[in-house]
């Protein structure tokens, strides 16, 4: 199949992109003391020389004590950091590309291997990060209060350093995440409750922030996952009329795009139906959706830990399910973080040319 109608722009809001091919977010801890570096410039500069349509900024914590579990995450407060970035963007709109941040908060996490912590301790709806390790505290309602606030800022100061969109970390167990789920959100107040719908309060005020601080006119992404880092099948939604009760206040709340992340995009989210999990947000709120997920390789993101490799597949599935209007953007990662190229290649056919992912593009910056 042809791939041309991956390079149809695409216009929402503040977003104005060239072709339907986005980076998705990946952690790759290069800023020390969590001030992006001129290498970090670079290297999402690369990328947008190369034609990717929307680069998604690796996650960049938001201005909370214990937002953080690694040292060399970087932030998206304070003024070097925040000067780190302005490098970041201008370099991309130099090269004619588009961006934007995804600004996050980790919720309680496992200490990290090198053995840094933050000064105080992680938070999170309650102290555990996963039914079987409890490692934080839960949040005060002020916590809240302040956590949410300091998402806002973060989404205003995308806005005035000039990047053309912002995504919330909803996904993958992170601080959010552990809202919606009822194994790490135990709390009876409300923030609380037995329903997903009622659970979904804290990322619905998040939203509501982001949207009053950045105005109707500037794009919002958020980003979901139905998976768990503690449990790839686990589903928050086990039923369409419960992730309509999900994803239908986010989206009165302000979201414009949902990017719903899946390990693998072929895979159908409900029995009775080969729609993904982007194809069924996009059913429900109307809103447009970005899948992601093994896309372009035929191994998966969390095998590559274990040190396997993949090499490049097929994009004639995620063509046929494109055309038939599933979704309208297409996240790529592996692909991209290993070859700044892969988009050009894609839309030359050079299919000869590409090139597998290996644990070893974790490393570093190419």
């Amino acid at each position: 199949m042809s791939s041309e109608q991956l390079f149809k722009p695409f216009s929402l809001k503040s977003l104005n992109i060239k072709n339907r091919i986005v980076m998705a977010p990946m952690t790759r801890s290069f800023s020390p003391n969590g001030i992006p570096t001129a290498d970090v410039a670079s290297y999402y500069s690369r990328r947008a020389a190369a034609q990717v349509g929307l680069i998604l900024s690796e996650g960049t914590v938001i201005d909370r004590p214990s937002s953080s579990n690694d040292a060399n995450i970087p932030h998206f407060y304070g003024t070097a950091a925040l000067a780190g970035w302005k490098n970041v963007i201008d370099g991309v709109h130099a090269e004619g590309g588009s961006m934007g941040p995804q600004i996050w908060h980790m919720g309680v996490m496992a200490n990290h291997h090198s053995g840094w912590k933050p000064s105080v301790p992680f938070e999170g709806p309650s102290e555990y990060n996963n039914p079987n390790l409890k490692n934080g505290v839960a949040m005060t309602e002020a916590d809240i209060a302040d956590t949410i606030l300091a998402f806002g800022r973060a989404a205003a100061d995308a806005k005035k350093l000039g990047f053309d969109c912002v995504e919330i970390h909803g996904a993958h167990g992170y601080l959010i995440d552990q809202f919606f789920w009822d194994a790490t959100n135990n709390r009876t107040d409300q923030y609380g409750g037995k329903t997903l719908a009622e659970r979904s309060r804290f990322a619905v005020e998040v939203v509501k922030e982001v949207r009053k601080q950045v105005g109707e006119d500037f794009a919002i992404i958020l980003r979901l996952s139905q998976w768990k880092p503690a449990d790839y099948n686990f589903q928050l939604a086990k039923t369409p009329e419960e992730m309509e009760s999900w994803l239908l206040p986010l989206s009165e709340a302000g979201v414009d795009i949902f990017h719903c992340s899946q390990r693998r995009f072929w895979e159908p989210e409900f029995e009775g139906s080969d729609l993904n999990f982007a194809g069924w947000a996009k059913k429900i709120t109307g809103k447009a959706t970005i899948t992601v997920g093994s896309v372009g390789l035929n191994g998966e993101f969390l095998a590559a830990f274990a040190g396997e490799s993949s090499q490049p597949s097929s994009l004639d599935e995620l063509l046929r399910r494109f055309d038939r209007g599933d979704f309208d953007l297409v996240a790529v990662g592996r692909p991209i973080l290993a070859d700044p190229h892969w988009v050009e290649k894609i839309k030359e056919n050079k299919t000869e040319e590409l090139v597998g992912f290996s644990k070893e593009a974790l490393g570093a910056l190419l």
